[in-house]
């Protein structure tokens, strides 16, 4: 897993995106999967990053992150990885089972899946609150 700092370049709003590979980031990017989390915008670069430079005779084992931020990324993290425990994953049915909800045709429930940047714009336009994952998620039937 990779992570890196973003930014969005119409207004140069930073935020953080995990990739399983540089291909995937790379994918995602030409594919026009890659928004901004506060504005949309889809032109999402690499923004410069501080390289995690272990102290001297530390392995990688034993180098541990402490601080403020981290312990707020680390909360945020697990907050994210218990809803996904506590929601369903539907796959490419994502976009038509959250207007379902919405629209009181099935029951509402905590979802995730896969939807295209237009498909989530259009269910925000019909009021259906859809945000995208900051992480890679697998599907189920792809895991080991």
């Amino acid at each position: 897993m990779i992570v890196y700092d973003l930014s969005c370049a119409t207004h140069g709003h930073r935020f953080e995106g995990w990739f399983s590979s540089s291909d995937d980031f790379a994918r995602q990017s030409e594919g026009g999967l890659l928004a901004c989390p506060q504005c949309g915008c889809a032109d999402v670069r690499k923004a410069p990053m501080a390289p995690a430079v272990p102290r001297k005779g530390a392995s990688a084992e034993t180098v541990a992150v402490t601080g403020g931020q981290d312990t707020e990324r680390k909360a945020a993290l697990d907050a994210l990885t218990k809803l996904l425990e506590d929601s369903q994953w539907v796959g490419k049915d994502f976009t038509e089972q959250a207007r379902q909800m919405h629209y009181g045709e099935r029951d509402s429930a905590a979802i995730h899946g896969e939807a295209t940047l237009a498909d989530a714009k259009e269910m925000l336009d019909e009021g259906i609150g859809v945000a995208p994952l900051p992480l890679p998620v697998t599907p189920p039937d792809k895991l080991n």
